[in-house]
């Protein structure tokens, strides 16, 4: 019987690794994942509840957010959600997510060129910091794109300052199939 996967998340999933990783699960899982960016946290979690009957079947679900809640985008130079909003949400996400699968993996933000001016990387560090090890706790397995996507910024990180270039794309995919993989 054939495995099925879903990959939730904001544009890093949707313009970047999720139109890569199908093919590298080609065989092995089908890959489900919805055609709208899941943006903050707030929004995937009401996503998710829109997305029950797509995700009841699932073996593993892999989900990523959190550069729209980090981002300064309201203009009052205040994050578009707190460091409690964010570790809340996510929270009740995964526990959302556990309620399908035990096989739930949470992709870590991914950092910005530091020249984009809506997010800055210290953000996204703290917000990471603040989440991965309550998530460990409840057994949720994390994929680090964040310290992937560091490594090599400018290869990674296409003109615009924030989404992943073709190579990043291929990079984190390879990456996010791996984890998947190892959880088939």
């Amino acid at each position: 019987m054939k495995k099925k996967v879903a990959l939730l998340g904001d544009s890093i999933r949707l313009f970047g690794y999720g139109k890569v990783v199908p093919s590298l699960l080609k065989g092995k899982a089908t890959v489900f994942q919805p055609k709208e960016n899941c943006k903050f946290s707030k929004n995937l979690m009401r996503m998710i509840f829109d997305l029950h009957s797509d995700l009841k079947d699932c073996d593993v679900i892999h989900f990523n957010c959190g550069l729209w809640d980090v981002a300064n985008i309201v203009g009052d130079g205040k994050l578009f959600s707190t460091d409690e909003e964010y570790a809340e949400n996510v929270l009740r996400i995964a526990k959302m997510l556990l309620g399908i699968t035990k096989n739930v993996i949470f992709a870590t933000t991914t950092p910005v060129n530091p020249e984009y001016p809506y997010n800055k990387n210290e953000d996204i560090r703290r917000f990471n910091a603040l989440v991965v090890p309550q998530l460990q706790a409840l057994g949720i397995e994390i994929n680090d794109l964040h310290s992937l996507v560091a490594e090599d910024i400018a290869g990674n990180i296409c003109d615009d300052k924030i989404h992943l270039t073709k190579l990043g794309a291929e990079r984190c995919a390879k990456q996010v199939a791996k984890v998947i993989e190892a959880r088939l």
